[in-house]
């Protein structure tokens, strides 16, 4: 197993025990995020393309995977993503430069993989 497939593993593990043992601080958190990323003003696609460059600029990896996977899911292309992470690069400096090493693994990933 790869570190990307383990990372999204370990996410579906944490996801699948929140529930079963009926978080529900973890069912609120979920309600938050089906509003937080509905249509509205900004699009699905947009808000993810944000998340995507909150994520880099905090160096969550589990988040990188996630929001890229989601936003290409949304329509965002291999640009789109790229120039996320690039906003990210230049708000975060040199540290989300490092972060964003692991977003291009993603992009390879979901766009080549």
């Amino acid at each position: 197993m790869n570190r990307l497939e383990e990372i999204a593993q370990k996410r579906q593990e944490a996801h699948a025990k929140l529930l079963k043992m009926k978080s529900k601080v973890y069912k609120a958190f979920l309600k938050m995020e089906q509003a937080a990323y509905a249509d509205g003003a900004l699009s699905k696609k947009q808000k993810e393309l944000v998340a995507v460059g909150i994520s880099v600029v905090i160096d969550c990896e589990s988040c990188m995977q996630w929001h890229i996977e989601q936003a290409a899911k949304s329509g965002a292309t291999l640009e789109e993503i790229l120039e996320a992470v690039e906003v990210s690069m230049e708000m975060g400096g040199g540290p989300a430069t490092v972060s964003a090493r692991f977003a291009l693994e993603v992009l390879d990933d979901v766009f080549r993989g």
